[in-house]
Order: C-alpha cells, then structure tokens, then sequence
C-alpha cells in the first residue's frame, strides 16, 4: 500500500460528480491496493444516500456504486485497514492542536490524514483544498487536485 484516498476522493470514483473523471484517471495509476477504514464505510454510504435525497443520483445509481465498491474490495483493489486507533487519535489530536486554527481543517479530515499518518503511506488523495492543506503540512504526497 502506498496511497491513502480521502472519503470524498472515492465517492467521486464510485459515484458520478464533478470530480469523477480526474478520480478514475487517478485511479488508474495508484499502486494497489488502496486502504479503507471504517470511516471510508460510513462515509461514502452516507454520501451515496444524501446524493439520492439530494436528487443528484437514482436508488440504481447508488446500488451500482455500492456494488462496484464492494466488487472493488472483493478484487482486492480496495482493503480494509484497521491502524491503531489509540495512535490514530494521538496524531490527530496533534494535527488539530498544530494546524486547524490555521488551516481550518474539520474532524473528519483531520481523522483521515492522521489514519495515512500512522499507516506509514506518503500518498494522499483528495479534492478538499484544507485537508490538502493539512495533508502536505504533515509530509504527504498530494495528488487529487
């Protein structure tokens, strides 16, 4: 593993928005596979269903997303990654304490960039201008934007 890929980064591959295009083009040469966490699950699920509610996708579309994810980790293009949690709140209590009154980072974001952190990938992928931000302040490779 060497990429860590933010929530929204793989919503955008999985399920059609402004991003898509530059998602698969990027996927396309990303070193497999690519590590999911927990909050990647709950994330882009709840993603997928605020776009049906938003009438941005159909029920269809949002099935076939799911299934091409779940296809993706059944392949191994995707696997799941469970990094130390205790180390993983360290270092974002450490990101948040040295950069979210500057940058203006969420929690969330702030989750995702610690999880790359402790597992040790120097590649990150989003589209989020600040978790970019606070991704290239901690050493990672930047690439989405």
């Amino acid at each position: 593993m060497k990429a860590y890929a933010d929530s929204g980064w793989l919503c955008s591959l999985y399920a059609p928005d402004a991003h898509s295009r530059l998602a698969v083009a990027r996927m396309a040469r990303v070193t497999l596979p690519v590590p999911v966490i927990w909050l990647h699950q709950l994330e882009l699920r709840n993603a997928l269903r605020l776009r049906v509610f938003r009438a941005e996708i159909t029920a269809e579309q949002r099935d076939a997303s799911l299934n091409a994810w779940l296809a993706d980790m059944a392949a191994g293009v995707l696997v799941a990654a469970t990094p130390p949690w205790g180390e993983v709140t360290m270092e974002a209590e450490r990101l948040s304490v040295s950069h979210s009154e500057k940058l203006g980072t969420r929690s969330l974001d702030i989750l995702h960039v610690a999880a790359a952190v402790v597992l040790g990938l120097p590649e990150f992928h989003t589209f989020d201008l600040r978790q970019a931000a606070l991704a290239r302040a901690t050493g990672l490779k930047v690439l989405g934007l």
